[in-house]
């Protein structure tokens, strides 16, 4: 099965990263974020652990923004889980049901990882395969800054579109629920199934 995961290689680097150590044109992103822009839409994700409240970033990543906001209007989110938790890392989601089936998606999109936002603590990014343009409906949520995610050198990396803007305490109890082996993973899913019960552009 070919999922749109971290590579390891990229997930062991992140990893010593931050056991070693512990957006550039919006603010920075986590439990006290900054006012948000009028132009950048809304979306809250009602999990079942609490809401978490997130700025999607329209214009500095349009197509991910726009395939993001597309699951998001078809109801594509509702009852899917964070199937992988790594703490310190990441927590990832949007393409299984509880019962660990993966949802059929709509065709990859192009990568944009250039665009000059980084994978900090509270920022969205997409998950996918070893191929750049890969992505689909799973997205991770960085729980620290991970500079090894970014593009950097001509190299792709892992495309931020959006940040949390209120409920940082809400990834991080999901980043705490206790890991394990599930469904067709051998390892980092929350043995506690945690699930988007549904979410919703706020305008709409």
């Amino acid at each position: 099965m070919n999922m749109p995961l971290l590579s390891r290689s990229v997930r062991a680097i992140a990893f010593t990263l931050f056991l070693t150590t512990a957006l550039c044109a919006h603010s920075a992103p986590g439990d006290s974020a900054g006012a948000t822009s009028k132009e950048d839409p809304m979306v809250v994700m009602h999990t079942s652990l609490g809401d978490i409240e997130i700025e999607v970033f329209a214009d500095a990543a349009p197509k991910t923004a726009a395939n993001f906001l597309q699951y998001v209007r078809d109801g594509f989110y509702d009852g899917t889980i964070f199937h992988r938790v790594i703490p310190g890392f990441v927590i990832q989601g949007g393409g299984f049901t509880v019962d660990y089936q993966q949802k059929p998606t709509r065709d990859p999109i192009a990568n944009e990882s250039d665009n000059g936002l980084d994978n900090d603590r509270g920022t969205l990014s997409m998950a996918r395969t070893s191929d750049p343009d890969s992505a689909t409906s799973q997205f991770f949520v960085n729980l620290s800054d991970n500079p090894p995610l970014n593009a950097r050198g001509g190299r792709p990396g892992y495309a931020v579109f959006a940040r949390v803007t209120d409920g940082m305490d809400v990834v991080d109890k999901i980043a705490d629920v206790p890991t394990g082996a599930a469904g067709p993973f051998r390892q980092d899913v929350p043995q506690q199934t945690v699930t988007i019960e549904s979410a919703e552009v706020i305008d709409d």
